[in-house]
Parts: C-alpha cells; sequence; structure tokens
C-alpha cells in the first residue's frame, strides 16, 4: 500500500462521492481495481472511475451509514492522507480488441469501470445498461453520450426503461454485440448471465466484475 494524498471530494447523489486523490506514479488499465484505505483502518476494493489521460485517480463509493470505511472516507479533507493498494483485476478490454461493440451492463456504483473506459477512449464503440432505484443514482449521466445510455429505473418512472436491468437485457438483440461486460450486486450479475446464456451468447464474450 502507498500513500497518497486526497485532492477532492465531490457528491454525485445523497449518498454516493467520487473522491480525486494524487496517481502517484499509478498506471492502470481501464477495468482496474484498488484498494482504498485510511492509516490504522481496513481498507476497501473499489474499480477506478477516472481515465487514462486524468493526472489523478478517483473512485466512486456510496456511502454506508453504519460502514466501517466509507463514512470515514466520507469526511476527508484536501491534503488528508490514504493508502492505495496497486491496480489489480481482469475486468479490462480484450488485448486483441479491434473496435467491436460491447455491451456493458452495471448496477448502481457497478458503473465505475465503465466511466473509466468511455473517459478513456474517446471512440468506444458501445451502450451502457445502468439499472439503479431512481434517477438521483444515475451519476454523472451528463458525462455521456445519451444516446449510447439506456436508464432503468426500479422505483420510478424517470428512465428510459421502468424496471430492473434485466427487463432491458431480455430484449438486447445479442448479435449486436462482441463482448458483454456485466458489474454490479452478485444478484444481478447471476441473473443477467443466464439471461445472455439463454439468448445463446458465449461464455467468452461474457465478464463479470462484483461490487466494487
Amino acid at each position: 500500500m502507498h500513500i497518497h494524498k486526497v485532492i477532492s471530494i465531490r457528491a454525485v447523489s445523497k449518498t454516493a462521492f467520487v473522491l480525486r486523490f494524487t496517481k502517484e506514479n499509478r498506471n492502470f488499465i481501464p477495468g482496474l481495481h484498488i484498494s482504498v484505505g485510511i492509516a490504522g483502518e481496513e481498507n476497501r476494493p473499489y474499480s477506478i472511475y477516472s481515465s487514462l489521460g486524468n493526472d489523478y485517480l478517483e473512485i466512486l463509493v456510496k456511502e454506508i451509514p453504519n460502514g466501517v470505511i466509507t463514512p470515514l472516507l466520507r469526511k476527508l479533507n484536501s491534503g488528508d492522507e490514504i493508502k492505495v493498494g496497486k491496480p489489480r483485476g481482469y475486468f479490462c478490454l480484450p488485448e486483441d480488441y479491434g473496435g467491436e461493440k460491447l455491451c456493458l451492463i452495471a448496477t448502481g456504483t457497478g458503473i465505475a469501470p465503465f466511466h473509466s473506459f468511455i473517459e478513456s477512449y474517446s471512440d468506444l464503440n458501445f451502450h451502457l445498461f445502468h439499472g439503479v432505484k431512481d434517477s438521483t443514482e444515475a451519476y454523472d449521466l451528463d458525462h455521456y453520450d445519451r444516446s449510447k445510455v439506456t436508464l432503468c429505473t426500479s422505483r420510478s418512472a424517470e428512465g428510459d426503461i421502468q424496471g430492473r436491468v434485466t427487463e432491458a437485457v431480455k430484449d438486447i438483440n445479442v448479435s449486436e454485440y462482441s463482448y458483454f461486460y456485466i458489474c454490479g450486486s452478485y444478484e444481478m450479475l447471476d441473473d443477467v448471465y443466464e439471461l445472455l446464456e439463454e439468448k445463446g451468447v458465449e461464455r467468452e464474450r461474457i465478464k463479470t466484475e462484483g461490487y466494487f
């Protein structure tokens, strides 16, 4: 674990925030995650939210009121020190990726690695399906080309589709996409994976990442 300094905290909803901190020469590939914590406390893994072109690192955090780490992260100020682990994981674009269309499926803060994908690769060919409770959880929606995003709201009629993201997946034309990336709760991962297999998508075309 290395020591990094907090640059800023930006609220994106009542319960979620983007924590920005110094990069300290940490190189990464979009889709990887890092462990973040405070000295003397436990640490937790978070998908990298920032892009390759940024001179800082960011993570998207949802505060858990009775959590061990997130309330402490929320109270940090500019200049405070945090400990950050080495970027790890396998939730990245294929090494031989040639611009094929991607289907990106997320719930809640599971959108974090996709934000890094989209911000890092300006010509990325994709469509993003984001499942949330209501529009307040559509984190940084204005950062994306809206024509490439389907917002699924399970507890309001504010989204493009009212219902869980799995409802949108049922109507996906899988032949449009070469790869399927799924990030979110493990329950959602299982449900979407099963739906895609039922539609004939081969396992090697599906990549999953549990909540970070």
